[in-house]
């Protein structure tokens, strides 16, 4: 079984902790990242199966992070797990080219069916968001 590359990237440390704590073996956590910029950066070097990324950040949010990715090639899997849960906001993550949208509220459940999906080729959005894209 191959194990699945992650790279996180959130304005709060303990955040990426958090997530962490929900990945289990077949997963290796190949960053964690604070800002924009770094998710960038890091995304080249380290080219991760998926990169699991808030939109607030500092420097560059994740949204423009995941669209300067798309536009590079970047084949990596992104993500959104984030408090913002507005239609706009989704709208803007998929546009970008996200796969996943997860609400932090719902990370204990969605986290691993997101990224299953993801490395599937499916997108996923968390339900409490699905009732905001209506």
């Amino acid at each position: 079984m191959k194990i699945v590359r992650i790279l996180l990237a959130d304005g709060y440390p303990h955040f990426t902790q958090l997530e962490e704590s929900f990945l289990d073996s077949s997963f290796e956590v190949v960053g964690k990242m604070g800002d924009g910029r770094a998710l960038l950066d890091a995304a080249v070097k380290l080219k991760p199966d998926v990169i699991l990324t808030a939109i607030s950040m500092p420097i560059l949010n994740g949204i423009e992070a995941a669209n300067r990715l798309r536009e590079s090639g970047c084949t990596s899997r992104v993500v959104f797990v984030t408090v913002h849960e507005d239609a706009d906001f989704i709208r803007a993550c998929l546009a970008a080219g996200a796969v996943g949208f997860v609400s932090k509220q719902r990370i204990a459940t969605d986290l691993l069916p997101a990224i299953q999906d993801a490395l599937a080729g499916h997108i996923f959005i968390s339900p409490m968001s699905m009732s905001a894209t209506c």
